[in-house]
């Protein structure tokens, strides 16, 4: 079967949008996964519904990527978006035809190709993840390399030539997952611009002409299929072998950090796309934080105690289900500080997400160090709470409980990858941790309810604080608990609603 490109396309018959010739606008560093699922179906889309006219140029930030596999189909692939909109099963494709092609700076002419891209006059945006480690300063990473060592060190140079061409500055969009992701990027750039002497009026290029934008990206890529025969069946139903083949969940946001211009001047909103130009990502970070995966961190660990595996099922159980909408409606919400109504539209997605009909994501695999994810998660919720309500509020504090219960359930053993316990159900189950919590709870495994409980909450290396110190919570998380191991967790979350 021919591999998916212009040609092949046209005689596969689809009918689907495609632009094959425009200016590139973009140059984006990274071609994974992601970044194709998200930024590039973002700019294809505002293709389609705003009559943007633009090209995506890839560059590959490691020496091993796609960009073979790329140039060979053309920039093109095929996205499916997956998933539940309002309790509507989705499976969704469409070809994207936004990239123009991939380039190696590690190859010399591509890294001069690159360069002249980065000079050029259709240039608008810089785009980029390069996981969480590619927003570092090098010291290693010298002007002369070709191409530099790090990302920054790369644009750095990149922008440079821009410069000395006298062109206009870009909008730089950072979508690595580390907080401030655009101010830590211009801040490694500017400490390169000092490093190897490229000028004041360079830098003063760098903060009046350009804008790095921070931004907050949230949509889930599974990526590649795996099953040999959904992938025949595919091939068989497109006319067309497509290696590139990517999947995303049918949600998607992206949040980008900037001025109100930003917004007119992105083709996002004139398509009608869920990105949005905000003053500040922070709260919506924390929205992220707070409602989605605090969700996760807050339910799952209890749903596993009372038989559930996977975390779809736990959306068709009333209790688990209505457990998880108190604690999201009436005890995370109340204390964000956003709109309700967009929290709550937020909130009413992650049911749709979390009841993914192509997504089989276990309840074990969100269960790793829930120590510190519900200290992230769930307990700012928790405390901002209590302060703005004077009470405990009783679906978190139900939360921490079935968290103890979790590392606590039937102890058997430890063993050098974990603490190793016992369902209800019989079964054993493997707790995944930093090795210091682990021992904490071996060492507690023949302790009665008060003793644990009380050993948890005054335990300042968990928590930061002796959470004892909070009016009525020990007497609580007892009884929670006490509940969890008499009645089991489901019939405890159901006591709250």
């Amino acid at each position: 079967m021919a591999k998916l490109n212009y040609e092949v396309l046209k005689n596969s018959g689809y009918d689907g949008y495609i632009l094959e010739k425009a200016p590139i606008k973009v140059l984006q560093f990274g071609e994974g996964n992601f970044l194709r699922a998200f930024v590039d179906y973002w700019f294809d889309m505002s293709n389609e519904k705003a009559g943007w006219n633009g090209k995506v140029a890839l560059v590959q930030p490691i020496g091993q990527g796609l960009s073979h596999l790329i140039n060979e189909q053309e920039g093109l692939y095929t996205l499916y978006l997956r998933g539940s909109e309002n309790g509507e099963k989705i499976n969704r494709k469409r070809v994207i035809s936004v990239c123009d092609a991939c380039y190696s700076p590690y190859i010399t002419e591509d890294w001069e190709k690159i360069k002249e891209i980065a000079a050029s006059d259709d240039l608008e945006y810089i785009a980029s993840n390069t996981t969480e480690a590619g927003i570092v300063y090098d010291p290693n990473s010298t002007f002369e390399q070709t191409p530099p060592d790090s990302f920054p060190a790369k644009l750095t140079v990149l922008l440079y030539e821009r410069f000395k061409a006298g062109k206009k500055g870009v909008v730089i969009l950072s979508c690595e997952l580390i907080d401030a992701n655009g101010k830590e990027l211009e801040k490694c750039v500017k400490k390169h611009i000092a490093d190897w002497n490229l000028g004041a009026d360079f830098e003063k290029w760098i903060e009046e002409e350009n804008l790095f934008c921070s931004t907050l990206v949230d949509r889930i890529v599974p990526g590649r299929i795996r099953d040999p025969k959904e992938v025949a069946e595919l091939e068989k139903e497109h006319g067309y072998e497509d290696p590139l083949l990517d999947v995303g969940e049918v949600f998607g946001v992206w949040y980008i950090e900037g001025p109100e211009w930003l917004e007119e001047k992105l083709p996002f909103k004139k398509a009608g796309l869920n990105v949005h130009v905000v003053p500040d990502v922070i709260p919506y970070k924390k929205r992220k934080v707070r409602i989605l995966n605090g969700a996760h961190t807050g339910f799952v660990l209890g749903a596993y105690l009372a038989g559930q595996d996977i975390v779809r099922d736990c959306m068709h159980n009333k209790n688990i289900h209505g457990f998880m909408n108190k604690m999201l409606y009436d005890e995370v919400i109340p204390v964000l500080p956003l709109d309700k109504d967009d929290c709550d539209a937020f909130a009413a997605a992650v049911t749709d997400r979390f009841n993914n009909p192509f997504v089989d994501h276990l309840l074990m695999s969100i269960s790793l160090n829930s120590t510190s994810k519900w200290k992230a998660r769930n307990m700012p919720s928790f405390l901002e709470y209590i302060e703005k309500f004077g009470k405990l509020p009783q679906a978190l504090t139900m939360s921490l409980a079935a968290y103890i219960a979790f590392y606590s359930n039937d102890i058997q053993r430890r063993e050098d990858n974990g603490l190793v316990c016992k369902r209800p159900a019989g079964n054993e189950y493997t707790v995944m941790d930093d090795a210091w919590v682990l021992d904490f709870y071996y060492e507690h495994k023949d302790a009665d309810i008060r003793t644990l409980v009380h050993d948890v909450l005054t335990n300042e290396k968990m928590w930061d604080q002796d959470l004892t110190q909070i009016a009525g919570l020990e007497e609580t998380v007892v009884a929670d608990l006490q509940l969890i191991r008499e009645q089991g967790a489901e019939a405890a979350y159901a006591s709250v609603l």
